[in-house]
């Protein structure tokens, strides 16, 4: 009678590594595209949630809000108008950052979400004290009873309700759109990047 000494064979350790490689490649990529989504929701969700502060922080302060996107710098945080000491813009809080691969912008979807905006497109230029705007930038103004407004020249002065204001976030796999009604509602939407967009309310 012959005995077998313990362990795996050579044939049978190989079969083990070939299935869990394959199983890992096609894994990875999934994992890959769900993180992708979570970072790019996550983003959505917290650009939504500043426009909602930044809406409050005017109301509550009987001045004007904004909240400041720089596009390039794939950043934004809130500003309130100082009215007191030396006028002008004050940063509240801190700025936040999107994820690596989440950008301002649209992509190819060439219709903005129902009951929005005319033409897709971000929010207009924010604008210095001087009422110079500012390269590379988006702001949605907020008077002092929480409504959206055109921003007209050099602060304080502010122009009539708007229903125009809206942001756009992208990786690539879908688009977020964030939308400002007149009366000062805000939605979050999602779509797919498509040349002809389905929204969806999130």
């Amino acid at each position: 009678m012959t005995s077998r000494s313990g362990g795996f064979s050579l044939v049978e350790t190989m079969l083990v590594v070939g299935i869990t490689s394959v199983i890992g490649a096609i894994a990875l990529p999934m994992m890959r595209n769900t993180i992708g989504d979570y970072k790019l929701r996550g983003d959505a969700r917290a650009l939504s949630n500043t426009l909602s502060l930044t809406k409050l922080r005017a109301a509550s302060d009987f001045s004007q809000a904004r909240l400041f996107v720089d596009r390039n710098g794939k950043s934004f945080h809130v500003e309130t108008w100082q009215k007191t000491g030396t006028p002008g813009w004050v940063t509240e809080g801190g700025i936040v950052k999107l994820a690596l691969n989440d950008t301002f912008s649209f992509g190819v979807v060439s219709t903005p979400p129902p009951a929005s905006q005319n033409t897709i497109g971000q929010a207009a230029s924010c604008v210095t004290a001087a009422g110079d705007a500012i390269a590379n930038t988006s702001c949605v103004l907020f008077n002092s009873r929480g409504i959206p407004v055109n921003e007209a020249g050099a602060p304080p002065a502010v122009g009539a309700p708007t229903a125009s204001y809206a942001l756009y976030i992208t990786d690539g796999s879908a688009v977020y759109g964030v939308t400002i009604s007149a009366t000062g509602l805000i939605k979050l939407w999602r779509t797919n990047p498509t040349a002809t967009p389905s929204w969806k309310i999130q």
